[in-house]
């Protein structure tokens, strides 16, 4: 096995990480924000335990879009067994409650293989969903998220917070009332079951047959966001835009909800031009990056690590399996 990425990210003699018994399966999740970094060091890791990869990016499971939610490139890809990356269609969208039980027979398999597994990404949803259990929500009503949709378009997002903050108080003060989606999911559960859509929260932590150790990569705010700002770029200089455009016919999918492509959807229908779009794109995804970062500010489980220091990993991961 080569060592390339572990020799270039540690800057450690390759003597020095020697590989640690654990006496019980290990899921390792390597977490942070979008453009910390997660992508070398993942692999420096896997590659240090002799491992594999599980992504937890809710967006790089798309095949259709890897440029646009910056996937591992090939030769990432190549470096390390890597899953659910590139692995699903947009035409099939994979849910976080899918994504779990995916996720857990895959586990079962490489576990018996390795004694760590290793998952990477930023996406809280999917991340807790393997580590802890999704909850147990209803199937969707199609005709009624179209009528509380046609609301929202007729009456305005107020419309959807009052209505919520009627049936649903817990809700209302828990949940993102920006985020339409989220608001029209929660009514549309509530209105079709009778129940508040918080009571179908898990009062409990789903047990998993395997130890959860989660590590997250920071960096200063302001060189996080010059991060971001260079990667944009980078991406639209390998071909995002003509990506888009494939994706075009498909904008109303779910899977193309997301930061990115809507603005480059809109810079296609003539809304704003190319310089305004990227300077938009760029603004989005720092937004897009603070709010992970509050996302898991609100977890005590997770041992932080500066991300322009990974060889402090190691010495992490020695004390976690002492």
């Amino acid at each position: 096995m080569t060592f390339f990425y572990t020799s270039r990210i540690f800057h450690v003699p390759l003597c020095q990480l020697l590989p640690i018994v654990m006496a019980t399966p290990t899921l390792i999740v390597l977490l942070g924000p979008t453009g910390v970094g997660k992508t070398d060091v993942g692999i420096a890791i896997a590659q240090w335990l002799g491992t594999e990869i599980v992504s937890g990016d809710s967006r790089q499971i798309y095949r259709e879009m890897p440029l646009g939610t910056a996937a591992p490139t090939p030769a990432q890809l190549a470096a390390v067994p890597h899953h659910f990356v590139l692995s699903h269609s947009i035409h099939a969208p994979c849910t976080a409650g899918k994504y779990e039980l995916e996720a857990l027979a895959l586990l079962e398999k490489l576990f018996a293989k390795h004694e760590a597994v290793l998952l990477v990404g930023g996406s809280g949803l999917y991340i807790d969903a393997l580590c802890h259990g999704i909850d147990d929500f209803p199937d969707a009503d199609p005709s009624l998220r179209a009528a509380l949709t046609t609301q929202y378009k007729q009456e305005g997002l107020n419309s959807l917070r009052q209505q919520l903050k009627l049936l649903d108080r817990e809700s209302y003060h828990a949940l993102d009332l920006k985020n339409p989606r989220r608001l029209v999911r929660a009514l549309e559960v509530t209105i079709a079951t009778g129940r508040p859509y918080s009571s179908f929260k898990k009062e409990h932590k789903q047990p998993r047959p395997f130890r959860i150790v989660k590590i997250g990569m920071q960096r200063p705010r302001e060189e996080l966001y010059e991060r971001i700002n260079r990667r944009v770029v980078h991406m639209m200089d390998e071909g995002w835009l003509d990506e888009a455009r494939s994706l075009y016919p498909f904008r109303r999918l779910p899977a193309l909800n997301t930061v990115g492509y809507k603005e480059l959807f809109d810079y296609m229908d003539g809304k704003a031009d190319l310089d305004n779009t990227i300077a938009l794109i760029q603004q989005h995804t720092r937004n897009y990056a603070k709010k992970q970062r509050s996302y898991w500010a609100r977890y005590n489980d997770i041992r932080w690590v500066d991300a322009a220091e990974p060889e402090k990993i190691v010495s992490l991961w020695s004390k976690l399996m002492e």
